[in-house]
């Protein structure tokens, strides 16, 4: 593995827009919220990392092969020294059951573009992706 990509978190996020509001999440012990999602494991794909971890933190199933990609963002990684950027590549998906915050996931949340500065760096730039595209309110 070369030293630049040691440096890159890999991490696959689950982007829902519903009348303007982009659904976020805040882990226990964290001060900013982050859109649904996170690290892939070893040998799994986009949707089986989206699966399981959606899954893990909202309590509801992805419908298989309902996925649309919506684009990869980087960004440095909130907390972590200089240089450690975090790749996130959302999509949209549908889901069954009712969100619900589990493991982690201390609050799920319905954020506006002018929640920005409660979100990490990598969302900063998704909502700014999502604004100029007329998604967010």
């Amino acid at each position: 593995m070369k030293s630049s990509e040691k440096s890159i978190i890999d991490k696959i996020a689950l982007i829902i827009i519903k009348d303007g509001q982009v659904l976020s999440t805040k882990s226990k012990g964290k001060s900013k919220y982050y859109f649904p999602g996170g690290k892939r494991e070893i040998g799994e794909s986009d949707e089986q990392t989206l699966i399981r971890e959606i899954r893990e933190e909202l309590s509801v199933e992805i419908v298989p092969n309902s996925h649309n990609y919506i684009g990869t963002f980087k960004a440095q990684s909130d907390g972590m020294k200089d240089g450690i950027i975090v790749k996130m590549t959302c999509y949209s998906a549908d889901f069954n059951g009712t969100l619900k915050e589990n493991n982690e996931i201390e609050e799920i949340k319905w954020l506006n573009y002018a929640d920005i500065n409660t979100v990490s760096a990598v969302d900063k730039i998704i909502f700014d992706f999502l604004k100029k595209k007329g998604e967010l309110e």
